[in-house]
C-alpha cells in the first residue's frame, strides 16, 4: 500500500522507467526520502507523460535536485563507508533545519519539550513520535530532515505527558497544530490518545485543534470505510463539545482533488463539522503557474474548502532547483488572485515562513531611491511587529527572506530580535 524504493522497483511502474531513470534514483533516494502509496502511482500520475508530470515530478527525485558538485560526490563513493559519509555531508549541507526552528523548543524550569514548538502566543506546534511520517513524502518537503536517519534533526515526542503539563501553564494557548509528517499516518488508537489529551478540562483555554494533513491529496481512503467512520464520528463528538477542529490540507495541484476518493473525504469531513482550509508552497515545475492555482482555488471553494495560504517553499533541501523567484511568485499569485470570486479571496500570499514570522509580500513600489519590495508580517515573534509594512530593496534574484536587503527600522529591528534569539542557544523558548 505504501512502498519505499526496493517495493516501487517490484511494480508494473517501475518497468516504465528506463535503466538510467532506476539507476539515477537507486542513488537518489539514499539522499531524499522516498514513499509513494499505490493511490498516487494509480490515480495521480500520468504516466505516459512523466517527465513534465506534476505529480510525478512532486514524488520523484532527480539528479538536479543535488546538483552537479553534490551528485558527483555521491557517484564516486566506492565503499560503503565513504558512501555513508557522502550522504551525511549532502544531508547536512542540505540545511536539514532551516529558520531558526530549533528556537521554537519550549523550556520550563530547566524542562525541555523537544516534541513542541512554540513560535507564536496563541500557536503551538505538536509533533507524535508516531505520526512522522507521511503516505508519500514530497521532494520539495522543508521537513525531509524527520524522515532520514538525522536523529539530532528530529522534533518529536512519544509522551504524553509533555503536551498536557506544557498547555496547562501555558493560559495564553488557543490552538494546538498537530504536526508531522503527517499526522493522519497515525491509527484511530494513536491519535485519539492525542486529541482525548485537548479535551481535558484543565485545557479548556485551547479552542481550536488543527491537524496539517496531506491525506486528503495522497491517501484520501482514510476518511472511507469502517476506520474512516470511527474517525469522523470522534471529530463529530469533539466538536460538540465546542472545540473546533481545523484540518489544514496541504494540496499542491488541482489534479489532487480530482479523484472521487478525494471527493468523498471531503465530503465526509465537511459532514462531520470539520473546517478544511488549503495551503502549498508555490513550487518551480509543479505549481508555478497562475492558472494552476486559480483553478486550485475555484475547485477548493467549489468543494466546500476555504483557500487559505501560498506558501514559498524553505530554504532547505532541494530548494535552489524547486525555488520560484519572490517576485515571480508574487505576480502567479495575483494574476490568479485577479481572476478568482471573492468566496476564493481568503487566501493570502506569497507568504515566507522565517525566522521572525511569517512575512507577507503585498508587492513592489518605485520610490525615490529605486524599486521596493513591500512586505509585512501576518505573524511575529515579536508582536508589535505584525501588519506593520516595512521595505527591501527589490531584487530579481531572490528567492527568500535571507536573500532580501532589508530597509530601516526594520533592519535594526529585527538585528536586535536576531541578536536575542541566537545568543544563547540553551535560553531561548520560542515564545513561551
Amino acid at each position: 500500500m505504501f512502498l519505499t524504493f526496493k517495493g516501487f522497483l517490484n511494480t508494473r511502474f517501475a518497468r516504465m522507467l528506463s535503466e538510467e531513470e532506476l539507476h539515477d534514483l537507486h542513488f537518489l533516494t539514499k539522499i531524499f526520502p522516498f514513499k509513494a502509496s499505490r493511490y498516487v502511482l494509480e490515480e495521480l500520475i500520468d504516466w505516459q507523460h512523466r517527465d513534465s508530470d506534476p505529480i510525478y515530478r512532486l514524488i520523484f527525485p532527480r539528479p538536479e535536485m543535488l546538483g552537479p558538485r553534490r551528485w558527483q560526490l555521491l557517484r564516486d563513493a566506492k565503499t560503503f563507508t565513504e558512501e555513508k559519509d557522502a550522504v551525511r555531508k549532502i544531508r547536512c549541507e542540505l540545511n536539514p533545519h532551516p529558520n531558526g526552528q530549533k528556537l521554537n523548543i519550549p523550556e520550563i524550569g530547566g524542562r525541555r519539550f523537544g516534541g513542541l514548538q512554540h513560535k507564536y502566543n496563541e500557536t503551538v506546534l505538536f509533533f507524535p513520535a508516531h505520526g512522522q511520517t507521511c503516505h508519500s513524502y514530497c521532494t520539495y518537503c522543508f521537513r525531509w530532515a524527520q524522515f532520514v536517519n538525522l536523529n539530532e534533526h528530529k522534533f518529536s515526542t512519544k509522551h504524553h505527558k509533555d503536551l498536557f503539563d506544557y498547555l496547562s501553564q501555558k493560559r495564553e494557548v488557543s490552538d494546538v497544530l498537530i504536526t508531522g509528517g503527517d499526522p493522519m499516518w497515525m491509527d484511530n488508537e494513536q491519535l485519539f490518545s492525542y486529541l482525548d489529551i485537548l479535551l481535558s478540562p484543565e485545557l479548556h483555554h485551547i479552542k481550536n485543534i488543527r491537524i496539517g494533513s496531506k491525506s486528503l491529496a495522497f491517501y484520501p481512503q482514510r476518511y472511507l470505510g469502517i476506520e474512516g467512520d470511527i474517525l469522523l464520528d470522534k471529530f463529530e463528538r469533539i466538536i460538540q463539545r465546542d472545540k473546533n477542529i481545523a484540518f489544514m490540507a496541504h494540496v499542491s495541484h488541482p489534479r489532487e482533488l480530482q479523484t472521487s476518493k478525494a471527493a468523498l473525504a471531503v465530503k465526509r469531513l465537511k459532514e462531520a463539522g470539520v473546517v478544511i482550509r488549503t495551503q502549498a508552497p508555490i513550487i518551480k515545475g509543479i505549481n508555478d503557474s497562475p492558472d494552476v492555482w486559480k483553478e486550485m482555488w475555484e475547485t477548493q471553494v467549489t468543494m466546500g474548502m476555504i483557500p487559505y495560504y501560498m506558501f514559498v517553499g524553505r530554504n532547505t533541501g532541494a530548494h535552489r532547483y524547486f525555488s520560484v523567484p519572490l517576485y515571480r511568485a508574487y505576480n502567479i499569485f495575483t494574476n490568479a488572485y485577479q481572476r478568482i470570486s471573492g468566496l476564493a479571496k481568503t487566501v493570502r500570499g506569497p507568504s515566507m515562513s522565517a525566522w521572525p514570522g511569517k512575512v507577507l509580500i503585498n508587492g513592489t513600489a518605485e520610490q525615490e531611491d529605486g524599486k521596493k519590495f513591500v512586505l509585512s508580517f501576518i505573524q511575529a515573534r515579536s508582536e508589535e511587529l505584525i501588519n506593520q509594512p516595512f521595505f527591501a530593496e527589490f531584487d530579481k534574484d531572490a528567492c527568500w527572506f535571507t536573500d532580501l536587503k532589508l530597509e530601516s527600522p526594520m533592519k535594526e529591528r529585527l538585528d536586535e530580535l536576531r541578536e536575542g534569539c541566537f545568543a544563547e542557544p540553551g535560553e531561548v523558548h520560542g515564545a513561551a
